[in-house]
């Protein structure tokens, strides 16, 4: 890792993209978000074991979750003035104990503090990460996000299968087992640490080193955040409603067995982490504007049909709708990066914490409706939520003209 890449210059360009480290903090973001995706995987059992509504199902999504949320942005405004190369190593270890104590809890507020626990690894985890991606993206930062992001869905999409055949099949206890993961990726971190800590710029430079300057102003810049955070409100509270309560839906309306339905999940996901892959490297070359309006509101048209969908359908639309709505994130954080240059911890740390936080407010609240009206009604109601891709036309162009004038014909 060490020799992956040589010191960058002032110049991102001449830098070679340092696939050696972006693959590797692409795993171990596939290790992170995998044991995260235990937690909501294993709920039927949960519910079950612990007797629990679908209220309090949500209200352990919204404490992991809001626990990331909050912490991020401020681990991110912090690492951003001084560097913790080894704070990736750190959040790991947060995460292993909170398996640790997940696969012993014995009461509700034990899950609840396994989960915080969870997510305060995860909070540590993210903005640091993505800073760690960006800098070795020689340039392509949407491509170099994208590999970033995809190690993350397509461990939120194993979480489901390792779930179904080991967790389901020999008890909460075995959750312990993963707890081996997060030892793992402790080993990894160190050493992306230490490349960290080799090739990080000085923070003038850094904030220097950005290809080309916005002259936005302030007003212009928050209406900008407001629209991106109403977009990732939009996308993270319809994927909540998938992710959390899709085993329960197909149970409910289809009567498969839990496996069965734990299978169809994995398959969204694993299209959600195809998807993901895309958005990064096609907003480098047609802009991350054109992909935002793509993937939020062109997901619209699907929504709407697939609670009228019978099961065969019903997998194949939600397929449709991962491969779509998943380009979007890549492209959101790079284009508020490219926003507020200078400030990658920060940036990353409130978009990826908003979709922590946005995340397990929509399982808390779709839980809570649920409970009074029915699965079925959530679906209804969520269907709609990509329309608020529209405000996507209020977001300024960010790509320099000569560039744009290449990609638009006249």
């Amino acid at each position: 890792m060490s020799t992956a890449v040589s010191t960058p210059s002032s110049t991102e360009t001449q830098v070679k993209t340092a696939f050696t480290v972006l693959l590797t903090i692409s795993f171990c973001h596939f290790l992170n978000d995998m044991v995260q995706s235990l937690i909501p995987s294993i709920y039927p059992m949960l519910k079950t074991s612990f007797g629990l509504d679908f209220g309090q199902v949500g209200l352990i999504t919204l404490t992991y979750q809001l626990t990331a949320s909050l912490l991020q942005p401020l681990v991110g405004f912090y690492t951003d003035r001084r560097a913790q190369p080894y704070s990736l190593a750190v959040g790991s270890g947060l995460t292993l104990v909170g398996l640790l104590a997940l696969s012993a809890a014995g009461s509700f507020a034990t899950l609840l503090m396994a989960a915080s626990m969870v997510g305060m690894g995860s909070a540590i985890f993210h903005p640091e990460s993505s800073r760690v991606a960006r800098m070795a993206s020689g340039g392509q930062h949407g491509l170099a996000q994208s590999l970033f992001q995809v190690g993350g869905n397509a461990g939120s999409s194993a979480g489901p299968l390792l779930a179904a055949f080991i967790v389901l099949r020999h008890g909460q206890s075995s959750i312990a087992w993963f707890s081996v993961t997060a030892l793992i990726a402790m080993v990894v971190l160190i050493k992306v640490g230490s490349w960290s800590k080799v090739h990080r710029l000085p923070v003038g430079k850094s904030r220097a080193g950005h290809g080309h300057h916005h002259t936005f102003s302030t007003k212009k810049i928050a209406v900008a955040l407001a629209v991106l955070i109403a977009l990732m409100f939009s996308k993270f509270f319809y994927l909540a409603s998938l992710s959390s309560y899709y085993t329960f839906y197909l149970i409910n309306k289809f009567h498969v067995s839990v496996q069965n339905a734990q299978i169809h999940l994995f398959v969204f996901l694993g299209a959600v982490a195809v998807g993901t892959i895309v958005g990064g490297p096609v907003g480098d070359r047609v802009g991350r504007k054109l992909v935002i309006w793509w993937s939020i509101l062109g997901v619209l048209p699907f929504s709407l049909v697939l609670p009228y969908a019978n099961l065969f359908w019903t997998g194949v639309l939600s397929i449709v709708i991962g491969l779509i709505l998943a380009s979007a994130f890549s492209a959101i954080v790079v284009y508020a990066q490219e926003l507020i240059p200078g400030k990658i911890g920060m940036v990353s740390g409130i978009f990826f914490g908003f979709a922590f936080g946005l995340g397990g407010i929509g399982a808390a609240l779709l839980g809570q409706l649920a409970d009074h009206t029915s699965i079925a009604y959530v679906y209804h109601l969520c269907s709609f939520l990509p329309a608020i891709g529209i405000l996507t036309a209020l977001l300024p162009n960010l790509e320099p003209a000569p560039r744009r004038s290449k990609q638009v014909p006249a």
